[in-house]
């Protein structure tokens, strides 16, 4: 099941990687420009995740008080907690697709980088319906990579291995690990909105930490940590034009002058409440005189008349 729903989108992939390849001859440029491409076709559903993210960061006061006011009864506070969210279209769960997206693509990503560069022969991987639709000549040497996955700018680096400076235990330390961790942390605290909450820091820290995990997957293979890097960058400039720094500063106590008041350039505002169908009448009911409201009120008075026995219908 997971190969024949992986094998689809892992060709795609490695037919867009070999593109790149076979323009810029370089398996180093070639998978950056593989994920700005797959960044840039995501665009609408990640700036849909943090809009969502950001408009649920706008409602938390009113959440709180919320809280507050019917403090003890969780039945109520859901039930409160529901109708503001439909009232400020707001949906919970608007975030959690892109995210799962992300999750989902790397996978094949993975294969792609260890599997589809260490293929000696990637003439199958090339073809749709039998039909060839790039060719690629292959290093000479059997057992080598059909591709040239020596990446010379990042120090001779091989794409489909990993890049471990050294081991402690059971540890592999890898200074991409640690970039794609650094970046991963700067855009978590961006994600995070500024908060005096006690409880609401106790829980960034904790966010916080699942960035660092990334530092003891050493052992994944540098191509990925390439492909890690790029996305990362690519969200963070994106987070960075709509919903701003964050909780980036003050960093130690330090906030520099670019980030002091500093405004989106496309802002999330706070979603405007949706009324009812039943407000909507309320309020035009208010819109009338007194009087109109009170004839309203009073149900006409019946006509009568004699009518003779002859005039009715039997």
């Amino acid at each position: 099941m997971l190969a024949w729903l992986f094998t689809p989108i892992f060709q795609t992939l490695f037919l867009g990687l070999a593109a790149f390849y076979l323009l810029t001859g370089d398996i180093g440029i070639a998978i950056i420009l593989l994920t700005i491409a797959l960044k840039t076709l995501l665009i609408p559903l990640f700036r849909k995740q943090i809009v969502a993210q950001r408009r649920m960061q706008l409602i938390q006061p009113e959440i709180r008080a919320l809280q507050q006011k019917f403090k003890g009864n969780r039945t109520k506070i859901s039930e409160e907690t529901m109708r503001l969210y439909r009232e400020r279209g707001v949906n919970p769960a608007a975030g959690c697709l892109p995210m799962v997206l992300q999750l989902f693509l790397l996978l094949p990503i993975y294969q792609v980088v260890s599997q589809g560069l260490a293929a000696t022969d990637v003439s199958s991987m090339l073809q749709v319906f039998g039909q060839p639709l790039l060719q690629v000549e292959c290093q000479p040497g059997a057992l080598d990579p059909c591709l040239n996955t020596d990446i010379w700018w990042l120090g001779g680096l091989d794409a489909h291995l990993p890049a471990v400076l050294f081991q402690v235990g059971p540890i592999y330390v890898s200074a991409l690990a640690g970039l794609a961790a650094f970046l991963q942390l700067i855009q978590t605290r961006m994600m995070m909105p500024p908060s005096s909450d006690p409880q609401a820091r106790a829980q960034q820290r904790i966010f916080m930490i699942l960035p660092l995990l990334v530092l003891l997957w050493g052992f994944l293979p540098a191509g990925l940590f390439l492909y890690w890097i790029v996305f990362s960058a690519y969200s963070i400039v994106q987070q960075y034009f709509i919903a701003g720094w964050g909780s980036l500063f003050p960093l130690l106590g330090w906030t520099p002058g670019f980030a002091r008041d500093h405004k989106p350039r496309f802002p999330v505002d706070i979603p405007a409440a949706k009324r009812a169908a039943g407000e909507d009448r309320e309020k035009e009911e208010d819109k009338r005189s007194p009087s109109d409201r009170a004839a309203g009120t009073i149900r006409p008075a019946r006509q009568r008349g004699r009518t003779s026995r002859r005039g009715r219908r039997r």
